[in-house]
């Protein structure tokens, strides 16, 4: 496993793609207890990351449609 980087994903899609990786990586059992302190910390990252662009798109999404959320109707 390559050392967990500190610095922030590019993009939501790039956090979620690296945190698929590295939750594979963890859940193989096979990294030392320093690898897999430092994965579960990156992975905390990342999730925080993925949240705050998700809550900054809701918010978005409120100012477009006046304020009120709209259920998703995916149509």
């Amino acid at each position: 496993m390559t050392e967990p980087r500190s610095q922030s994903p590019a993009s939501y899609e790039s956090a979620m793609e690296e945190l698929e990786r590295l939750t594979a990586q963890i859940e193989s059992g096979q990294l030392p207890l320093d690898q897999l302190l430092a994965g579960y910390e990156r992975g905390a990252e990342l999730l925080k990351f993925c949240r705050e662009r998700l809550q900054a798109v809701e918010d978005q999404i409120k100012v477009l449609d006046a304020g009120v959320l709209k259920p998703w109707t995916g149509e």
